[in-house]
């Protein structure tokens, strides 16, 4: 694990007020470390004992990527929430349990994400770094609830 996702992982542990600060950390770590497909994939089958190779390949990449996203998430919560979730076998569980906990609805998110690209301004005497990750984690929020922005709405 490379130092900026402990970082990230470290910056906001998910207490129930900030939770889609911290699901937008996560689907960032989580693509960084190639887990996302994780969220949207159903584990393959059990190979049986005469599987052949690719097949037996795919199903251990899927645990592994499995356990690893399952260890981030958990790690990434308050202890309380933490215990509360760890009997979930995967991580898409988990998030599902969390989103019925926290979520609101996506597109009220959507279109707040929406609303803060379009209106946002780089305030006088801030760097352009701080601006350009703050709007790079409002497309995110707005990508992650299901809002689709193409090449031509990101420029204007």
């Amino acid at each position: 694990m490379n130092s900026s996702i402990v970082q990230l992982l470290a910056s906001e542990k998910l207490n129930g007020d900030n939770y889609e600060a911290w699901k937008s950390n996560l689907n960032t770590i989580l693509v960084v470390d190639d887990l996302r497909f994780i969220l949207t994939e159903e584990c393959p089958q059990t190979p049986a004992s005469n599987a052949n190779r690719t097949s037996r390949k795919a199903y251990d990449q899927w645990v592994k990527a499995n356990e690893k996203a399952r260890v981030y998430i958990l790690a990434n919560m308050t202890d309380v929430l933490a215990k509360k979730h760890e009997s979930l076998a995967t991580p898409k569980d988990i998030m599902n349990a969390l989103k019925a906990m926290f979520g609101q609805l996506e597109w009220s998110l959507r279109h707040e994400a929406i609303k803060c690209i379009y209106t946002k301004r780089m305030k006088e005497r801030t760097f352009v770094r701080e601006h350009v990750l703050d709007m790079m984690m409002h497309f995110n929020i707005a990508e992650v609830n299901g809002g689709v922005i193409d090449e031509a709405n990101q420029v204007s």
